[in-house]
């Protein structure tokens, strides 16, 4: 449910599976593959791995002030700052194109450390491996996140190649390999512990991917679980004396095992659709607002959150009476306090579903066969009328699997965004619509979805007017480039050369500096758009 806003030249904003990746060719010898880490039994489901995409990115990023926890972060950090940096020293090619990179980093942050690091995250998961490091998918159908740094991967592949990057990821291969076989056993130990308590078979599930990115040069600190279609990953950072935050990467996995049981029970969940009109005022994120299924299972795994946390004292047969009682009074009164923390964020479901975990411990059926049962128990108008009376939070807390947006990032606009790239443009308009009614800080980028809705329904008098109040409103260069690219296509459309050779030439000088829009706005220049055949607009 992760993904940053960013204007699309064609394609628009999408939140699907990303299609295979091709492989890319270039004039320097492909490196050889690593071989992926996968384990036996319990975690055949799982591939933890370092990627050399994520080592390029992030080994460009802390040469330009990236520092966030480095004083936590395992040694092997600060041991590469300072051999990249040695490369730096002695080329000037490396140089400038480290200045290029910096400039790049500091145009594009957005004040807020975990959302910078979120954006370059989605695009390092969607980056063919050293030498391409060239986009995994089309562009429209990278996420939006990644899309609004897309202009970094041509830097970061020069300077790679300047700093002689490649030689340092060899170089460094035995201590990766330290770093995930200390990752194996826990690893294994919470994937057979969440399998074998919601009785499932220890294999994998067809057509879908749960994998593990180990990459030392991230602050060890922050939490990057990304939920694309299919597609689960979660990018973790060892750091000094930090254990391995298993609970979030436990939230990622049920996510991967659970996700599809609500695909797959389209009728149970159109029958509890009334529930989201009681979460309107709920804090948490839209998306849980506008999908009942998201709803229902996000609230599930809070509820197996809750029924998994252990005594901090053991409670044994051999206890007193007084003492096994006082220990299961504190162990219930604290998870009781998480069912209630999820409750007061919207999660409406989750103390039904911790009563049911209840029973269902209980019996031998498999978690697959019970889920359905639960559903068809579930009383909604009872439900609704216990979200009536729930007092819910002022603040959302911070989720840990992403699937629409980082943290802290305005939704509604986002939701636009995500209605737009599914063609739904009419439903895009409405939410951006709602976005300009709040005077929200997003106005320019909620325009840019009601001009690209309007350009898409061949509106073409409405998206331009739609374009021009986005240049008047807007401040990221992203968007101003793109508003000018498109207002110059229409101009040509229209046969107003010289209207459309102005908004090119605007677009080269906005600040943007994406190969994509430099080579979109320069192919204006230099060919004039042209309608479609048989079309009047």
């Amino acid at each position: 449910m992760l993904v940053t806003c960013s204007a699309f030249p064609q394609g628009g904003i999408r939140l699907s599976k990303p299609k295979k990746k091709g492989t890319q060719t270039t004039q320097q010898t492909s490196a050889p593959q690593r071989e992926t880490r996968t384990f036996a039994s319990a975690d055949q489901k799982l591939t933890v791995q370092p990627r050399e995409s994520f080592f390029a990115i992030f080994s460009a990023l802390n040469q330009c002030g990236y520092d966030q926890e480095l004083d936590k972060s395992d040694p092997l950090r600060s041991q590469l700052r300072e051999e990249v940096r040695a490369e730096v020293s002695q080329s000037e090619a490396a140089k400038n194109d480290l200045s290029q990179i910096c400039s790049f980093y500091k145009d594009h942050d957005t004040g807020d450390a975990t959302r910078n690091l979120s954006e370059y995250v989605s695009l390092a998961l969607f980056t063919s491996e050293p030498p391409a490091l060239a986009p995994s998918v089309k562009e429209a159908d990278l996420p939006p996140d990644a899309a609004a740094v897309l202009g970094f991967l041509p830097l970061v592949q020069r300077f790679y190649d300047a700093t002689k990057g490649h030689q340092i990821w060899m170089k460094h291969q035995g201590d990766l390999d330290l770093m995930v076989s200390h990752l194996r056993q826990p690893l294994h130990d919470m994937i057979l512990g969440t399998d074998l308590y919601l009785k499932l078979p220890l294999t994998g599930v067809a057509d879908r991917s749960f994998s593990v990115v180990v990459e030392p040069q991230i602050a060890p600190g922050q939490v990057n679980a990304r939920d694309y279609g299919s597609d689960y990953s979660i990018v973790v950072s060892p750091g000094v004396g930090d254990s391995l935050k298993l609970d979030q990467i436990r939230h990622t996995y049920l996510h991967y095992v659970l996700d599809p049981y609500a695909l797959s029970r389209g009728s149970s969940m159109k029958r509890l659709q009334p529930l989201l009109e009681s979460v309107r005022n709920a804090p948490m994120d839209e998306t849980y607002k506008n999908d009942i299924s998201l709803l229902v299972i996000e609230s599930l795994i809070k509820a197996i959150e809750a029924r998994q946390v252990k005594p901090t004292e053991p409670i044994t047969a051999k206890l007193d009476k007084k003492v096994a009682d006082a220990r299961r009074a504190a162990l219930e009164s604290e998870r009781s306090a998480m069912v209630n923390q999820a409750t007061q964020q919207g999660f409406i479901l989750t103390k039904y579903f911790y009563g049911k975990l209840a029973e269902f411990e209980l019996t031998p059926t498999g978690f697959k066969e019970d889920f359905g049962d639960m559903l068809y128990a579930l009383n909604v108008d009872e439900q609704k009328k216990l979200a009536d009376n729930t007092v819910f939070a002022t603040q959302a807390s911070s989720e840990v699997i992403a699937r629409a947006r980082p943290e802290g990032e305005v939704s509604g606009v986002r939701l636009a965004e995500s209605k737009l790239a599914q063609g739904n443009y009419r439903e895009a308009e409405r939410l951006a619509q709602e976005v300009l009614a709040t005077d929200s800080p997003d106005a320019g980028r909620a325009l840019f979805v009601l001009a690209m809705a309007s350009s898409r329904e061949g509106q073409m008098d409405e998206a331009r007017g739609y374009f021009e109040r986005t240049l008047q409103v807007a401040k990221d260069p992203r968007l101003l480039a793109w508003s000018h690219i498109y207002l110059g296509r229409i101009a040509d459309i229209q046969q107003d050369r010289e209207a459309a050779l102005t908004h090119y030439n605007a677009a080269l000088n906005v600040g943007d500096e994406s190969a994509d829009t430099k080579s979109a706005a320069q192919k204006g220049i230099e060919h004039p758009m042209q309608p479609p055949k048989g079309s009047e607009q």
